[in-house]
Parts: C-alpha cells; sequence; structure tokens
C-alpha cells in the first residue's frame, strides 16, 4: 500500500497474526525510507503499554529525520476508556508523526477505528474468498515470476493457510534469486505439509458431487486445520440446515432465502443465493435424507460405533456427495 504524507495515522486490521505483522512491516518500510531506522521508529508492544506514553512520543518533533513513527501493536486489547490518551491525540494529531496500529489481542474499538478513518487509512488483511487474486498480488509485489501452473498450485496448497506465503516467498527468493522466472517444478521441493482449507470448499464439493475432491478437502481440514471431527460434523450441519431453512415453496428469490436465513439488510446475499441454488439441485427429498445422513453421524462420532472419527466423517462425505450426484442425475 502507498503511505501519502498527508496521513498521518494507519491501522492495520485482520484475524491473522502473521498476515498483519507482514502488513505492518511493508508500512514502516514505506514510511521509513531511507530514513535511519532507529531514529525514525519507537516501538510499542508487550503487556505493559502505556497509551499515555504513546500519545506523548506521537507529540514529540522527529530527531535527525523529516518524520516520527510510532507503532503500537494489538491495539484490540484495549478497551474505549483505556484508548481515551489517543483518541484524545487524534483530534488533533501531529503533521510529522504517522502512527502505525496493528490489530490483534480482541476486538478493535469502533471509536479508535473512526478516529483512525478521519486522519489516515484503515487496511485490511482480510483474504476473504478472494485468496487467488490475493496470492497473486503478493506473488507480483515479491518480485518473482511463477508461470500460471505454479501459481496456482502454490494458491491450491496453502489453501486457508496463507500466512504462509511471506515465509515461503522469502525461501524462493533465497534460492532462485529476486525476480526468478519459477514454474511448478521450481517451488514444488519448498510448498511442505498441504496447508487446510476453507470450510465452503469442503460443502462446495459435496454439492457438486465431487467426492475425491471433497475427501481431500475433509483430510485438511482434519489434518493441517486441526479440527476435530465433531468441529467438521458442525460445519456440515449448519451448511444442511441452511438447505432445510430455505427449503420452502414460497421461497422462491434469493431475498427470500437471506431473509429465511436470517441475514441482515446490507449484508451479502451470497450466501442464501448458494443454499437456495443447492437446495433446488438436491429437491426436498435429498436434504431430508441429508440431514437423515448427519444425525447417524453424529450417533456414530458421539459412541454408536467403534469406527475412528476420521473413518465415520469420510462415510458421511462419500454419501453426501452420492446424494448430489443421484439428486443432479434425476433432475436431468
Amino acid at each position: 500500500m502507498n503511505a501519502p504524507a498527508d496521513r498521518v495515522a494507519w491501522l492495520v486490521d485482520g484475524d491473522d497474526p502473521t498476515l498483519v505483522s507482514e502488513a505492518v512491516r511493508g508500512l514502516l518500510d514505506e514510511l521509513v525510507g531511507d530514513a535511519e531506522r532507529s531514529l525514525v521508529v519507537e516501538e510499542f508492544s508487550g503487556d505493559d503499554v502505556d497509551l499515555a506514553a504513546v500519545a506523548d512520543a506521537c507529540q514529540t518533533a522527529p530527531f535527525l529525520a523529516d518524520r516520527r513513527v510510532v507503532v503500537v501493536r494489538d491495539v484490540g486489547r484495549f478497551g474505549t476508556e483505556e484508548l481515551a490518551p489517543l483518541l484524545a491525540y487524534l483530534e488533533s494529531p501531529v503533521e510529522t508523526t504517522a502512527l502505525v496500529l496493528g490489530a490483534g489481542g480482541g476486538r478493535l474499538a469502533p471509536k479508535l477505528v473512526a478516529a483512525v478513518k478521519a486522519h489516515g487509512h484503515v487496511q485490511s488483511t482480510a483474504v476473504g474468498r478472494d485468496a487467488k487474486g490475493w496470492v497473486h498480488d503478493r506473488l507480483t509485489r515479491s518480485g518473482l515470476r511463477l508461470d500460471p501452473e505454479a501459481e496456482a498450485r502454490v494458491t491450491a496448497h496453502l489453501g486457508a493457510d496463507l500466512s504462509r506465503l511471506p515465509g515461503l516467498l522469502e525461501v524462493l527468493v533465497s534460492v532462485h534469486g529476486q525476480g526468478a522466472r519459477l514454474g511448478a517444478d521450481d517451488v514444488a521441493p519448498y510448498l511442505g505439509e498441504a496447508g487446510s482449507v476453507a470450510p465452503w470448499d469442503l460443502t462446495d464439493a459435496i454439492d457438486a458431487g465431487a467426492t475425491d475432491r471433497a475427501l481431500e478437502h475433509l483430510h485438511r481440514l482434519l489434518g493441517a486445520g486441526e479440527r476435530h471431527p465433531l468441529v467438521v460434523l458442525a460445519v456440515l450441519h449448519r451448511h444442511v440446515g441452511n438447505l432445510l431453512r430455505v427449503d420452502s415453496p414460497a421461497i422462491t428469490t434469493e431475498a427470500a432465502a437471506a431473509e429465511a436465513l436470517g441475514i441482515a439488510k446490507g449484508r451479502s446475499t451470497f450466501p442464501a443465493k448458494k443454499a437456495l441454488n443447492a437446495r433446488r439441485r438436491y429437491g426436498s427429498g435429498g436434504v431430508a435424507q441429508a440431514v437423515g445422513l448427519l444425525a447417524d453421524a453424529e450417533l456414530d462420532l458421539k459412541g454408536a460405533t467403534e469406527l475412528p472419527g476420521e473413518a465415520v466423517l469420510e462415510i458421511l462425505v462419500a454419501r453426501l456427495c452420492y446424494l448430489a450426484r443421484a439428486a443432479g442425475a434425476r433432475r436431468r
């Protein structure tokens, strides 16, 4: 991101500490530029941060530099009352100070977010569903040139563990050099264990009836994702539960489905659209069968069988995929 001189405050938001830290590091590189970092940057971290001292540091003139950069990490741990010194400072910030705040430690106070927006910029490190675009952007900025096959392989292999990408890029640059052109075979030895996946990757594969892909996603959720079998079952319960909630002849539009799912106005109705389309594919009978399969699997996970949890879920996912394919065949 760019760091214009007229901005005096930055807030880096996000749930992944690694991605937040990477974004803060990149922002500091831009703000400091060629200056001596030890003369420019003052960083506050740890459990005993005094926000009054931070506000004082922000109001201190820079020494042997044009700008002073004050950094505070894990600002989510502070409540509105504790943030009073910073909020007071942000009412009239100093133009020669750049205040950089990193998320973490809890939920960000809305007043802090609003105060930063008034004088600076809030940057989100959330990836969302566009993992492909996010990876492409990071690869472009790294200076490496991966061909489409290599880029697709990196994206698929990391899955939901995108915080591993900065480390992977550092390794690839150190081995192959800045600006190197790399193919899939060049990156493969450095990928390590396949990362976890997003829960919707599993449910999308099930709805498509893609058994092999669904089982791969299941194993990645249980392995790299370290999800307990009951947690994965809860994901499937929620997915099928959404199908059940929109399973009504009266629900024919995306808006009606969103209302049935309790999606607040102004929020994306994409989940409602997916649920409605999936319900149409399965039909009411297919949704009822899916509910029955989930109920049986829950009993098995809670002791009705001696099969290990992973095996119970493998059987459930395979049966749900078969159900999806059969429903698709009936529709055709």
